[in-house]
């Protein structure tokens, strides 16, 4: 990784395996099918989930088993919430619930200001208590990181630290990442791949907008 994306520990990168390169590649190739293009993407929304779930916090838990022994195992802590950014992120929110089932998901519409041109939050809508929780802020692809930070600064607005903030994406360029980095340091980002050419027909493909 080049050491100018070296953000310690909050910056997480998924390790490339055969598996995970396939599933870039369906995505990417423009000839992929959409039902090829939703199954794979699918997938590889879900292993960004469950790597997410692994900078959730957690309690030491013991249960007995059916056997009458004891397990140390654990559980985590309650309040955790998703916010997905319109369109887009909404792909990812069924991924989230079928590895966290009674997880409750907020949303924000961020969108170009007509005479601006700039990132500009029209509508958001969040549990009433998110300024407790530990949010999973879900957007597919990560280009120049504007919409990230429009979203993030509403979740600030609301009262939710910014450490507890972890941004769920399934590809990101050098610039996003820098930028998103450089406004909000202590949040945490996910994603598979870092390239300057993201699949920017992510959300038109995967609803069958294009």
């Amino acid at each position: 990784m080049n050491a100018s994306l070296d953000f310690s520990n909050n910056l997480i990168i998924l390790k490339e395996t055969n598996q995970i390169k396939e599933l870039q590649t369906v995505i990417r190739d423009r000839n992929s099918t959409r039902s090829d293009f939703i199954f794979h993407a699918d997938r590889l929304i879900r292993l960004i989930v469950e790597e997410s779930l692994n900078q959730l916090p957690y309690n030491r838990h013991v249960v007995v088993t059916p056997t009458g022994e004891n397990y140390e195992g654990l559980v985590y802590e309650e309040g955790n919430c998703g916010v997905s950014i319109m369109r887009s992120g909404e792909a990812m929110e069924q991924g989230l619930r079928d590895c966290c089932r009674s997880i409750r998901i907020g949303k924000i519409l961020v969108s170009k200001d007509e005479d601006t041109r700039e990132a500009k939050v029209f509508y958001a809508k969040f549990p009433s208590d998110i300024y407790r929780r530990k949010v999973l802020l879900m957007y597919p692809i990560l280009y120049s990181g504007n919409s990230v930070l429009s979203a993030i600064e509403v979740l600030l607005e609301n009262s939710v630290s910014e450490d507890k903030i972890i941004v769920l994406t399934l590809f990101s360029t050098p610039e996003g990442i820098q930028k998103v980095f450089k406004s909000f340091p202590n949040v945490k980002l996910i994603t598979s791949e870092v390239h300057e050419h993201p699949p920017i027909h992510f959300g038109q493909k995967y609803f069958g907008t294009d």
